[in-house]
């Protein structure tokens, strides 16, 4: 009997820690909770857990529970203590958050459509099928303040100076500590004057001094080469991201379009935009 008294004793206990399970499906209007005549769903907590910051997302299922269900809980009661007694400010904010919201969704889906493997593939033959190769510049410099510093490192390298330690020890550019080496960059990615110097030299040449809006430059150019096209993996999200922009902005046009608008008869002064005590009225 002890034996068995104690086996039931923990069946109790793992019954009265363990929530019982409803026998009916569970859906997402499943109600967990109603506060003051109104509902808690399942639908409500699945929502806002997945809003909760990514630190908390990965906490165990049965402490998220009863936490999103406390902070719905909570929730609930302070809304409807204050539900009647809104300001003015409040109700309209609620109403713009709620046309705000709506108008979101109604566009992601339009986000979502936009995108094919065919309309990928025609934004992709639009943009590259028929360009050319670009040519790629690697070139470095030495910057300076004044055209004198710059005139005598040109002529320090023309008498075979070495670039890359004169950049070292005289360049104010970031580039200064790695020999002035800029790296590979293409055209229209640099100011206009450096960009000029740049494309006037042959690979291995070293400029006159530049002016630009940083100081004077002397720019070596060290090679140049042919870009391809990129490949369609390369550039999916840029052609993702702009396919669903062109849709939504077309979407946009077309619905407001279509829309019976009609704009009173009124005028208002726009500095009344500031005005917050006119939500007091």
């Amino acid at each position: 009997m002890p034996k068995a008294s104690t086996a039931l004793a923990l069946v109790l206990a793992v019954g009265l820690a363990t929530p019982v399970l409803s026998q009916t499906p569970v859906t997402a209007d499943t109600v967990v909770a109603t506060v003051e005549g109104t509902d808690i769903t399942l639908g409500h907590m699945i929502v806002l857990r997945a809003q909760l910051p990514a630190e908390y997302q990965n906490l165990p299922d049965d402490m998220l529970y009863e936490a999103v269900l406390d902070q719905l809980v909570r929730q609930t009661a302070v809304a409807a203590s204050a539900e009647d007694a809104l300001s003015k400010g409040a109700e309209l904010a609620l109403e713009n958050e709620r046309r705000s919201y709506i108008a979101g969704e109604a566009l992601s889906r339009v986000a979502e459509t936009a995108v094919t493997d065919e309309a990928l593939q025609a934004a992709y033959d639009k943009a590259f099928k028929e360009a050319d190769p670009t040519t790629e510049y690697h070139a470095a410099h030495i910057l300076v303040q004044t055209e004198e510093e710059a005139a005598k490192l040109k002529e320090a390298l023309d008498g075979g100076a070495d670039f890359a330690d004169l950049a070292r020890e005289h360049s104010t550019g970031p580039s200064g500590p790695g020999g002035g080496d800029l790296g590979w960059f293409e055209a229209g990615t640099m100011v206009k004057p450096f960009e000029d110097a740049v494309m006037a030299l042959e690979p291995g040449q070293i400029s006159a001094p530049v002016e630009t809006q940083f100081g004077w430059h002397v720019v070596k150019l060290a090679e140049t080469r042919q870009k391809d096209a990129p490949a369609l993996e390369e550039v999916r999200d840029e052609l993702t991201a702009d396919l669903q922009t062109e849709a939504i902005a077309a979407e946009m046009e077309r619905l407001t379009e279509a829309a019976e608008i009609t704009h009173a008869d009124v005028e208002i002064d726009p500095a009344l935009l500031r005005n917050r005590d006119l939500l007091n009225n």
